[in-house]
Formats: C-alpha cells, sequence, structure tokens
C-alpha cells in the first residue's frame, strides 16, 4: 500500500486503521487555527490554553481541559473522504473550523477552571448533570440561548449552551452587546464576561494533558468508522412522499418525452442540499437522504417534469425544506456530539 495518503484509492483508505494513518498536527493548516486560538484567548487576558490532539471526532472529554480534533482536517486527501462518505467536511475551512475551536474551548475553559460548580451557572444554563439526549427538538425563535454554531446547538444541553455562549464572546470583533441587547441571552454573556475577566491570569484549577482515544491509539479501520456515522446520522424515511412529487411531475404519457424527474434531481442534488442546509441548519447528510429518497422515489413511479426546470428546481428545494424541517420540528433533530 502507497505510505503517501495522497496516492490512495478510496478502498484502500477505507480498509485503513486510523492508528496507521500517521497523523500530526504539526505542519498543517491545524496548527495555525490552534495557535490563532491561543492569541484570541491572550488577548482577552487568559492564561488558559487547551492542548489538542487527533482523535475521529470534535470534543473536550470531562476532566481534561482539551481538544480532540478529527483526524481528517489533517490531510486534504482524507478531507475528501469526509465529504464523499457524508457529504460535508466539519470544520472543514478556516472560518468554520475557528467556530469549533472556540466552542471546543468553551468546554475546556469550564473543565480547567470548574465553572459548571458556580450556582450562577446553574441558574443561567441549567444542570450540568442532565443527560445528553441522541436527539433534541430545538425552538428556532427562541432568544434564551446565543447563535454560534448551526443547529441552534446552544439548545442541546446546559453545557453545550454554556460553550456557545463562550464562543460568542471570545470572537474577535464581537459585538455581543449589541446583537443580543434585547435577548433574555444577554445575561449569559454577561456572566461569562465577568468570571472571565475574574480569572484573568490565573492558572487553572485542573492542569491534565491526558488525551482521550489518540489517533494513534485507534485500531478501527476508517470503514468500519464511516459506517458508524453513517448510521447515527441517517434515517430510514418511508416512502410518504409520493402524494408531493405527483403535483410536481408527471407520468402520464404526455410527458414521456420529457427529462425524467429522477434525472434531473440527480443533476441539481447539490445545489438542493446546499440551499436546504442553509435555509434549515440541519445536517447535510440527512437531508441528503430526503433527496436520496426522492429520487428512488420518481424512478419507481417514472416521473418526468412537467414545467421548466427553473420552477421544477423552485418547488423541489421547498419540498426538500418542508420534509426536512418536518423531520426537525418532530423532535428528531440529529446532535453531533
Amino acid at each position: 500500500m502507497p505510505s503517501d495518503l495522497s496516492k490512495t484509492t478510496d478502498d484502500q483508505l477505507l480498509d485503513m486503521r486510523m492508528c496507521d494513518l500517521n497523523l500530526t498536527i504539526e505542519s498543517t493548516p491545524l496548527h495555525a487555527r490552534i495557535e490563532q486560538l491561543s492569541d484570541e484567548l491572550a488577548t482577552r487576558g487568559l492564561k488558559f490554553r487547551p492542548h489538542c490532539w487527533l482523535s475521529d471526532d470534535w470534543y473536550s472529554p470531562d476532566d481534561i481541559p482539551g481538544i480532540a480534533i478529527p483526524f481528517y482536517l489533517a490531510h486534504s486527501r482524507l478531507m475528501r473522504l469526509e465529504r464523499k462518505q457524508l457529504m460535508e467536511v466539519e470544520g472543514g475551512t478556516q472560518p468554520w473550523c475557528m467556530k469549533i475551536l472556540r466552542h471546543e474551548a468553551g468546554h475546556a475553559i469550564d473543565t480547567a477552571f470548574r465553572i459548571r460548580r458556580k450556582a450562577r451557572y446553574h441558574k443561567l444554563f441549567g444542570r450540568p448533570s442532565k443527560p445528553y439526549r441522541e436527539f433534541y427538538q430545538p425552538t428556532p425563535s427562541s432568544r434564551d440561548y446565543v447563535l454560534h454554531l448551526d443547529m441552534w446547538y446552544a439548545q442541546a444541553h446546559p453545557l453545550e449552551d454554556f460553550a456557545e455562549t463562550f464562543a460568542v464572546w471570545l470572537r474577535p470583533g464581537s459585538r455581543w452587546r449589541t446583537r443580543y441587547r434585547d435577548w433574555p441571552a444577554i445575561e449569559k454573556l454577561e456572566f461569562v464576561d465577568e468570571f472571565m475577566k475574574s480569572i484573568q491570569g490565573k492558572r487553572p484549577i485542573v492542569t491534565s494533558r491526558r488525551k482521550v482515544d489518540p489517533l494513534n491509539r485507534l485500531r478501527k479501520t476508517l470503514r468500519t468508522h464511516y459506517q458508524r456515522k453513517r448510521e447515527h446520522y441517517g434515517v430510514e424515511y418511508p416512502s410518504i412522499y409520493d402524494a408531493d412529487l405527483r403535483k410536481l411531475f408527471s407520468a402520464e404519457l404526455e410527458h414521456r418525452r420529457n427529462q425524467s424527474a429522477a434525472a434531473f434531481l440527480s443533476r441539481i442534488r447539490n445545489e438542493l442540499r446546499t440551499a436546504v442546509a442553509r435555509w434549515t441548519g440541519e445536517y447535510s447528510y440527512t437531508i441528503d437522504q430526503v433527496i436520496q429518497e426522492m429520487i428512488e422515489r420518481c424512478r419507481e413511479l417514472n416521473l418526468r417534469l412537467i414545467c421548466s426546470a427553473e420552477e421544477a428546481k423552485r418547488d423541489s428545494m421547498i419540498l426538500v425544506a418542508v420534509r426536512t424541517t418536518n423531520f426537525l420540528h418532530q423532535g428528531r433533530h440529529r446532535v453531533a456530539m
């Protein structure tokens, strides 16, 4: 097998164990982004610097003031595989990566200074000991929470609420006082601001440098990893689209010479997924399952276009968005932990 990952096929990569990828953070864009995070913390007068390591996902472990970063961000070839397997690369751009790093730094500093033990923390954010759920049902109109990561993530759990609030506070140029002036969430931001000022120049209470599941100890293959990820984010949709699809397309003989609806949806699939992800904040892999089901039903029903491509595209986007939003508000919104 080639030692250079850039020369490997997808199948060769998928059969590799994570511990054999031989990746490091040094000499990658991740190094500069971690340095940027350190600079942002220093600018705020904080001595705390979370240690970072490569693993299989984004997280900050309980009792460890550090940040695990997903392996694929350390190599462009693995980022391409990630996109092919899961439709997107979480943290794959510099701005997106920084947003997640600030969020995870919120968890890490929470651990480092045991902030979650404070009574006011409990009052503002809720009980940190509250069990995590696999899914959560956000209220998009709520102003009790800041907006930082997609999917109204602050609403997922009290610990996520704090991490999101910290990330908004930390971001350079953040105008949080103006942005959230009339929101109840402003009280949470003020708490973070006051507490961070109180620990300026102080050393953390928890200083463990331990790493949980570092990449060089993970023996599962990438194939197993992605199978599990798809099972977690994938959705089994019943064939509930037929009536809606028959309004957009037709199986009547008079339209038999028109482009098939399945081919049309396949052609605009990426555009559909991107637009609906932007509108709904839903995970792209889940949206793609909706589109895939629609394509399959169109093929099975032998449906064809009955209007212009622009009209069909507009109506298809609306249908995918509606189905995705229904999925969201039925309490089946996926949480990426």
